[in-house]
């Protein structure tokens, strides 16, 4: 997810036949026609040959071909991916903000469907899942041997229909059922109100299509209710990222213009680039989502004291932000080391359709780039390092290890900016957070450790607010900058 949605040619003739005695299929690399490896594409032809003509059923000629382009493109790196039209359609729907579904984030687990999060009043919301509840099956079939997307297919469908989950909680020892309405989803990523007088709490849980103009609205409301604020907290903990041009634009609103936001560098020209503070990166067919903005509003938003807060789980787009903000001095950083998500993925429609919604066929998104904060940092694998470590409870950080990292994803790219090196002891300290986590979770809900965001007992956000007011902040004695880790081969 993240970079603004650029479509490409690709280049391809020919088709296998036979055992593919002729070849001369070309593709653009590097910026120059290379030609295929004839070899290769030759076993290829004679494993697509002998797997139709030797399996023990029928095979579908489509699937073995559709499966093949699948799987070489999973192998890259954990965000490339082939779409079908389906899963084309499911991925328009998503950076829209608008699907029909359960409404669950979702990562994978030992083969399980795991539940990142709920979104909030979706009908799993009302459900009552949990994030780390593990999916095992949906309606009859085991969720184990499907992939990802597929997973996400059968979990989504028309509105009104119903879905019937299989589901293992950890932290009780127990699998349940839950039947589910599917519904049309509609996620609301900004949310924003004054915590206390004079000051501002701004929550992004995703960078979607509408959000920059929702934040927009939302901040001049906020501007409306307290004319003179003396600080505000942008919150981008647990923000997965979602459209670049959505965090440019919301750095942009914060920052001087046409100062760099983000670069980022790979293999073609066309992924080479830098984005800058400025409405020609962000504006959409020209319409700049900020312009909404009261003068007044705009003027004050670049010069009020600034905390963002982060954590483990800020991934892509925030990561952009939070290195933005953070290399140009216009904000302080609270939390933990971020995510770590720090590569470009460029979507081609292959039937070389001009728009990607207009797409109706299939699609590749593919890692292209990576991306660097305005002082040449590299994101990925690593993340953004917060000014201030701050745990998530005045007891300390006592889950956060049990949250995934790119560094944690197989296949997972390098920064790119020298070795890495393997934390030894990270398993460890992942075993005794899942211990603290099945404690915590024996606890009637209102005396767990973990409040909501924004919520008067949200303790990150109080360090925040003393930061703005210049009074001392409770810093984590146990959270140290992590080091990169080594991409095992």
């Amino acid at each position: 997810m993240g970079h603004k949605l650029k479509i490409v040619g690709l280049l391809s003739a020919g088709a296998l036949a036979g055992a593919l005695a002729s070849i001369s299929l070309q593709t653009a690399a590097r910026g120059s026609l290379a030609p295929l490896p004839l070899e290769e594409l030759q076993q290829l032809a004679a494993v697509f040959s002998m797997v139709k003509s030797n399996y023990v059923d029928p095979v579908d000629e489509k699937k073995l071909i559709t499966d093949a382009i699948a799987g070489m493109v999973a192998g890259l790196d954990p965000h490339s991916v082939y779409m079908d039209a389906k899963t084309l359609k499911d991925f328009n729907e998503g950076t829209t903000g608008k699907f029909v579904g359960v409404g669950i984030e979702i990562t994978q687990e030992d083969g399980y469907i795991k539940v990142v999060s709920p979104i909030e009043d979706s009908p799993a919301f009302k459900a009552g899942l949990k994030p780390n509840d593990l999916i095992v099956k949906i309606d009859d079939t085991l969720v184990k041997g499907l992939s990802l997307n597929e997973g996400v297919k059968r979990m989504r469908g028309e509105p009104d229909t119903k879905v019937l989950l299989s589901v293992f909680r950890k932290d009780e020892n127990r699998t349940f059922q839950v039947t589910i309405t599917r519904e049309l989803i509609k996620t609301q990523s900004v949310k924003a109100r004054i915590v206390e007088p004079g000051y501002g709490w701004v929550r992004l849980s995703q960078f979607q299509e509408r959000t920059v103009a929702d934040f927009a609205r939302k901040v001049e409301d906020m501007y409306k209710q307290e004319p003179r604020l003396k600080g505000l907290v942008l919150d981008l903990r647990n923000d997965p990222g979602g459209y670049l041009d959505a965090a440019v634009a919301i750095s942009a609103a914060f920052l001087p213009e046409n100062v760099t936001v983000v670069s980022a560098n790979g293999q073609l020209p066309e992924s080479k680039f830098t984005y800058k503070a400025s409405p020609q990166f962000y504006a959409r067919h020209g319409n700049d989502p900020l312009a909404q903005l009261n003068p007044a509003t705009r003027k004050a938003l670049s010069t009020v004291p600034l905390v963002v807060l982060v954590n483990e789980g800020s991934a892509s787009a925030s990561e952009i932000v939070a290195g933005a903000l953070q290399d140009h001095h216009r904000a302080k950083l609270l939390g933990s080391q971020t995510f770590g998500k720090g590569s470009v993925q460029t979507a081609v429609c292959l039937d070389g359709a001009f728009r990607m919604d207009n797409c109706p066929t299939a699609a590749l998104k593919l890692t292209t780039s990576r991306y660097y904060t305005p002082s040449g940092k590299s994101i990925q694998a690593k993340g953004i390092v917060p000014d201030v470590m701050v745990d998530e409870t005045e007891e300390g950080n006592l889950f956060a290890a049990l949250r995934t990292r790119e560094a944690d994803l197989e296949k997972h790219l390098a920064s790119g900016q020298g070795d890495e090196v393997k934390d030894a002891a990270r398993e460890k300290v992942r075993e005794e957070a899942r211990k603290k986590l099945e404690e915590e979770m024996k606890k009637p809900a209102a005396d767990r450790k973990l409040p909501e965001y924004g919520s008067d007992k949200d303790f990150q956000l109080q360090q925040a607010i003393k930061q703005l007011k210049g009074q001392p902040v409770l810093a984590s004695k146990t959270q140290v900058e992590r080091a990169e880790e080594k991409k095992e081969n």
